[in-house]
């Protein structure tokens, strides 16, 4: 019987098999997918530079755990730069001339003292307490449910100061890419894993889990069975509220889970030729670009590594309002309003583009967690140990403010393989 069972190979479980493996334990990682990484997909390019990234694609700021490891992979990172520029409707591609009033929002954010400091609010009621403009709120708002893939009139502003304070501590305003890419991080975990000795499934759906203290029994779609003492759940988010897997009995700590939202995103890269570049000199520099009016109304490059790639990105609300097949051509018809053309010149220069939808993809249902108003403590308690039995990990089960990204998840994940080799002395 195995020691432990980790349920899902994304980068919490990878983290935590790995360690468990090399601390002596045996473990058998079981993941649906016919590949390890979860959230993180990367794909090659056309042209042979950067690769694409369909998931994960940042390192926020310098998180010691994340930099570590990438270091320990023997890694490239590298540093984003260029120019933040705003598109308006008649006047073009432009600086950010609202930048410094939306900035002296969440600097507001980092002092956050609510009345009673006992009662959350969702992100706008913060901002007609606050007296905000109307032009900042909605910048900002723009900003909050792009990056947090979350409703603003959902999100819970304790939880966004939570966030801001904990990326202040890492610089989380610095963005980093890794050259080979991301993928790398997880199949680089997988073979530290394997070499220590643990077991990897593949293709595995794990459909149930029957448990008792000091005892689990998981059943996978194809009628496999594996027993354990304990067992490590990344789940998503999405997956655990779906009920993709069920639970006999069913541990009270769900009920934490089922406060938390998944946020939804759409992301579409295009993959372009040296011609377009060429073409469009206005684009040089720039890393990013804001439209909060167009669909997609983010956009990034990789300045200043060259490739081909430019993404387009939108989450929160909007994506519910969007046809997801559509998206490619509909972005492709923003982009050329933005360079003042017409899709017809940038469609010849177009090599490729790519969709993951992954509020379809059934072993994710959503793309990151964001905290509703009032559940501020639903994470923490998602980190509590179950009879010392079950426990819990992944990027919803962070307790430090990093919701949502890879290093959030990558501390989940040492932090559950911690709780175990306390309980197992």
């Amino acid at each position: 019987m195995s020691t432990v069972i980790v349920i899902g190979a994304g980068i919490a479980g990878l983290a935590a098999a790995r360690t468990l493996a090399e601390a002596g334990h045996r473990v058998t990682l079981i993941e649906a997918r016919e590949r390890v990484g979860g959230r993180i997909h990367t794909l090659p390019a056309v042209d042979g530079g950067l690769p694409v990234e369909l998931g994960a694609e940042f390192i926020h700021g310098l998180p010691p755990e994340l930099i570590d490891l990438v270091d320990e992979a023997g890694l490239t990172r590298f540093e984003l730069e260029g120019d933040y520029r705003c598109y308006r409707q008649g006047r073009g591609i432009g600086p950010c001339d609202h930048r410094r009033e939306v900035d002296q929002v969440f600097d507001q954010l980092s002092d956050l003292q609510l009345p009673n400091n006992s009662r959350d609010l969702n992100f706008h009621e913060f901002a007609v307490l606050r007296g905000f403009s109307r032009e900042a709120t909605a910048w900002a708002s723009n900003y909050v449910e792009g990056f947090n893939a979350a409703d603003a009139d959902r999100i819970s502003v304790l939880s966004l100061a939570k966030q801001q304070a904990a990326e202040d501590a890492i610089s989380g305003d610095r963005l980093f890419r890794v050259v080979e890419g991301y993928a790398q991080l997880p199949a680089f975990l997988e073979q530290r894993f394997l070499e220590a000795g643990g077991e990897l499934l593949l293709s595995a759906p794990v459909r149930s889990v029957d448990w008792q203290p000091g005892r689990v029994e998981v059943k996978t779609l194809g009628g496999r069975i594996f027993q354990a003492s304990k067992a490590i759940l990344t789940l998503p988010l999405g997956v655990l509220q779906a009920e993709s897997v069920s639970f006999t009995p069913e541990p009270r700590i769900l009920q934490a889970a089922a406060q938390l939202t998944m946020g939804p995103v759409a992301r579409t890269v295009y993959e372009f030729d040296r011609g377009f570049w060429s073409k469009f000199p206005s684009l040089d520099g720039l890393s990013f670009l804001f439209a909060p009016q167009a669909t997609p109304p983010t956009w990034w490059t990789t300045n200043p590594r060259p490739s081909s790639l430019l993404t387009g990105w939108m989450a929160g609300r909007r994506v519910r309002q969007v046809q997801m097949n559509e998206l490619p051509e509909t972005g492709l018809g923003t982009l050329a309003a933005f360079l003042n053309s017409a899709p017809s010149d940038l469609r010849p220069h177009l090599l490729r583009c790519h969709l993951h939808d992954w509020q379809l993809d059934p072993y994710s249902l959503g793309a990151y967690t964001y905290v509703p108003k009032g559940a501020i403590d639903a994470s923490d308690e998602l980190s509590v140990p179950v009879e010392a039995t079950l426990f819990f990990a992944g990027e919803h089960t962070d307790t430090s403010g990093h919701w949502g990204t890879v290093h959030g998840a990558l501390r989940s994940g040492y932090r559950a393989a911690r709780q175990v080799l306390e309980v197992a002395g």
